[in-house]
């Protein structure tokens, strides 16, 4: 039988403590014999110690600019393009959007939620720990007001919440080492977390009326 201990504020613990990884029942779909399945460990394990190494060694290899390309179309529809990955972000029709793909909050969201995923995947495969499953719900509050500008406040959201899932036969102890380790070093947890300069630069092209 399953156990659930809440821990502190945003973090819920479901640990398997018999370590018999037999079908579970999803509890967002209610589908039958659906389990994560992980990358390799050893794979995950030795790559990250691999680039560890690598920039303790050379830290100016771990340092680098990305790009991503965003195009609009279609009033509201944006293509994101990244390397060979391309997507569309959009909002939804009571907004006056296309509703052709996931708003950039539902992003935000996203990548928080799948940065903190991957670092306990990527920790737990390091520490030896074995985890089955791993999951997390990412919640925001918004006042919209500041987007349509009603009223002097802020457009973004007000608080961000995540809630972690996990699966395991291990001690409370061991994950809460995963966790704790894997959130001190999320990038995006960071991105949110700290306040990162933002600057803008705009090129105009004049275009026949």
């Amino acid at each position: 039988m399953n156990q659930n201990w809440q821990l502190k504020p945003g973090i819920t613990l479901f640990i398997n403590p018999a370590g018999v990884f037999t079908p579970v029942q999803d509890y967002k779909t209610g589908n039958h014999n659906i389990l994560s399945i992980m990358a390799d460990k050893s794979t995950m394990k030795k790559a990250y110690e691999r680039n560890q190494k690598a920039v303790k060694l050379r830290p100016e290899i771990g340092k680098s600019t990305a790009i991503t390309k965003i195009r609009l179309f279609d009033g509201t529809t944006c293509e994101v393009e990244h390397k060979h990955w391309k997507f569309n972000v959009d909002i939804g029709k009571s907004e006056g959007g296309n509703d052709a793909g996931p708003g950039p909050g539902i992003l935000e969201r996203g990548a928080l939620g799948s940065c903190l995923a991957i670092a306990y995947s990527q920790q737990a495969a390091i520490m030896g720990i074995p985890v089955s499953k791993i999951e997390i719900d990412v919640e925001s509050d918004f006042d919209a007001r500041g987007m349509l500008g009603i009223d002097d406040l802020p457009p973004g959201f007000k608080e961000l919440r995540y809630k972690v899932y996990i699966e395991s036969p291990a001690t409370e102890e061991e994950i809460m080492k995963i966790i704790e380790k894997a959130d001190r070093h999320s990038p995006v947890l960071d991105d949110f977390k700290r306040a990162i300069p933002v600057k803008r630069f705009v090129e105009i092209v004049k275009t026949q009326s």
